[in-house]
């Protein structure tokens, strides 16, 4: 069956602003379509650019309550200064600017678009880039995070019947993602994240499992600061892999966060595109249809590469290591030095390493213990 594969993008993402000294640019979005097209990635065989379009407020009461959508409709409209702190609204983290929950409705939309084309339409993978906002909490803006598309996404396979993996990538504990299915063996749930002992959310431990009918159908892997390439693969390679292959989902739905990365100015892991592509390949290597939403990346051009890299490898493309001439022409322009897509293998200073090793050590025997027998003991 020929490859068919969907690239969700739209200009009006930019069409937005957090703050100015807010650390979520969503510049990092039309960075990374440019080096997509750099690369000729938008011209492949089988594979589409989408246009994003507003997800319709009916699909967001498959999660969101009513109240809170109305509370955005109305702060939205404003054009006078709003907070509502009850449903997380206003403040550095979640600024109230007029049109947010128009422009997060936008990026909701290529998400549930992505699940559509997969589902009904036999793409092999879809990705929007502007998405991935995991800490959207049923009636609470949190994380940056107003509406949760991929809770909404997911819902629409879950109609069509559809058994589903969702992976998270993203430095941050997907939070809002485990809230909507802790108890629903339906979707299979598993996020690899830094530590929430000292890091937000401050969830997303070992031990939060799931209960009633999903127990054991959520999996954390939390990673002390210092994790480097052979840890996340390790943990990967370990736990992630054999449990979704047990699981044997009908789709596999991935955010694909590059804020893991070691120059990322929030966060203290230290994975580069190495690992990163690691793991892009190991799950293209279960040709199960991909349903891929961007999330956390800081550093702008950390993020353009690694999503680079994963629609390359979504469409089975090898690329060259070296980024193409002109985008390193148009990004020396604004300052960045760059000019490799991809990096070698980092490891950590051995002390820090050595901490990060026993912890995830401990992590993986714990998930082993208590989740395998229930999903891979279950399969036997």
């Amino acid at each position: 069956m020929p490859r068919k594969t969907a690239l969700i993008y739209s200009q009006s993402f930019e069409q937005f602003s957090y703050g100015e000294s807010h650390p979520f640019k969503v510049q990092r979005f039309r960075l990374a379509f440019e080096l997509i097209a750099a690369y000729g990635l938008d011209r492949l065989p089988g594979a589409e650019v989408h246009q994003a379009a507003p997800v319709e407020e009916e699909r967001l009461l498959s999660f969101h309550d009513s109240s809170y959508l109305q509370r955005m409709r109305e702060f939205s409209s404003s054009t006078e200064p709003r907070a509502d702190f009850l449903y997380g609204l206003g403040g550095a983290e979640n600024p109230v600017i007029p049109g947010f929950y128009d422009w997060a409705k936008l990026g909701t939309g290529g998400t549930v678009e992505a699940a559509r084309l997969v589902v009904d339409e036999g793409y092999t993978a879809a990705f929007n880039l502007a998405g991935g906002y995991h800490h959207a909490h049923r009636a609470k803006a949190s994380g940056f995070s107003y509406l949760n598309d991929a809770v909404i996404a997911i819902n629409l396979l879950l109609e069509r019947g559809k058994r589903v993996v969702y992976l998270d990538l993203d430095a941050h504990h997907g939070d809002g993602v485990q809230e909507a299915y802790y108890d629903d063996d339906r979707v299979l749930v598993i996020s690899i994240h830094e530590s929430g002992i000292y890091f937000f959310p401050g969830t997303g431990f070992d031990n939060e499992a799931g209960e009633g009918s999903g127990y054991g159908y959520t999996v954390n892997i939390p990673l002390l600061a210092h994790s480097d390439d052979p840890l996340y693969m390790k943990a990967f390679d370990e736990v992630i892999y054999p449990l979704i292959a047990a699981f044997n989902p009908d789709i596999l739905v991935t955010q694909l966060g590059a804020d893991t990365f070691r120059t990322d100015p929030l966060t203290r892991l230290e994975i580069t595109t190495h690992g990163y592509s690691y793991i892009m390949r190991k799950l293209a290597a279960l040709k199960m249809p991909w349903v891929a939403m961007g999330g956390g990346g800081y550093d702008l051009m950390n993020t353009a590469r690694a999503w680079t890299i994963a629609w390359s490898v979504m469409n089975d493309v090898k690329i060259p290591p070296a980024l193409p001439a002109q985008f390193v022409n148009s990004i020396s322009a604004m300052g960045y030095p760059n000019r490799m897509l991809t990096d070698a293998m980092h490891w950590a200073d051995e002390e820090d390493r050595n901490t990060a090793l026993d912890a995830v050590e401990c992590s993986i025997a714990r998930i082993r213990k208590l989740h395998f027998p229930l999903l891979i003991g279950s399969t036997q």
